[in-house]
């Protein structure tokens, strides 16, 4: 049998199944847990006693049940420094991306700001633009969308003009994001309304790496698309556009 500390690290949520795995028998959990060597945090999800966790604990224990999940979106932006462009009033959820639901503890587990599962990935290869972020005292590795594909995905979910004009205050800020890699993702993305709104934004940012995109080698669909109702059509990316937002182009009411 398996000693519990040469398997179980602090910090880390775990299921009997895992235990079991791992050489813990089911009569030397129920002994742990009466000894108060772990602690069930919701039913049938065990811990060692320590330190109050944290939302990555919760991530990287996904990661370690068998869970395809990274960090994604916003929270993406706000760990790659772009949050101090934009407060928004109370803590924000965090936002994960996975191939499947999440499990029901998830919820359950006491710890802010709470998750949110995207349901909507503008990417079907998970692989690409996402790197890995140790965290904690064994370094463990959590997956976050890197600035590039983070801003795809926050433009694939905009649907109001207040998100259109906080997402440009951000990437206004975001003077150093490169062009290879917004070439590869946009290439890869399968939302025609991310690409169309991310490139929309790009320009209108003016920053130097939006000369180097070739827009003509990414799909970007046909027809008029409406981001707003009762906006401005953009004529280069046939969207619908905030009237508050201009860039000095020609543009018509559509």
């Amino acid at each position: 049998m398996a000693a519990l500390d040469s398997v179980l690290q602090e910090g880390l949520l775990v299921d009997r199944k895992w235990l079991g795995k791992h050489g813990i028998e089911a009569t030397a959990v129920d002994y742990y847990l009466r000894t108060g060597k772990i602690e069930t945090l919701v039913h049938g999800l065990y811990r060692k006693p320590g330190p109050p966790l944290k939302w990555q604990n919760i991530v990287y224990s996904l990661i370690l049940l068998g869970h395809d999940v990274h960090v994604g979106h916003m929270t993406a932006l706000a760990y790659h420094g772009y949050d101090h462009y934009l407060r928004l009033g109370g803590a924000q959820r965090i936002r994960l991306y996975s191939t499947q639901k999440l499990p029901l503890w998830v919820e359950k587990v006491e710890i802010g700001p709470g998750f949110v599962r995207m349901k909507r990935n503008p990417f079907a290869e998970d692989a690409i633009g996402v790197i890995e972020v140790p965290f904690g005292t064994w370094d463990w590795p959590i997956r976050y969308s890197t600035p590039e594909r983070a801003f795809i995905e926050l433009a694939s979910t905009i649907e109001t003009s207040e998100e259109i004009l906080q997402a440009k205050l951000m990437l206004e800020g975001a003077a150093n994001l490169r062009p290879r890699q917004l070439q590869a993702l946009l290439e890869a993305c399968g939302n025609i309304k991310a690409k169309r709104l991310f490139l929309w934004l790009a320009r209108m940012s003016g920053h130097s790496w939006y000369q180097h995109i070739d827009t003509s080698r990414v799909i970007l669909g046909a027809g008029k698309r409406q981001i707003v109702p009762e906006g401005t059509l953009d004529s280069q990316f046939m969207i619908t556009v905030p009237k508050e937002v201009r860039d000095g182009q020609k543009e018509s009411i559509f």
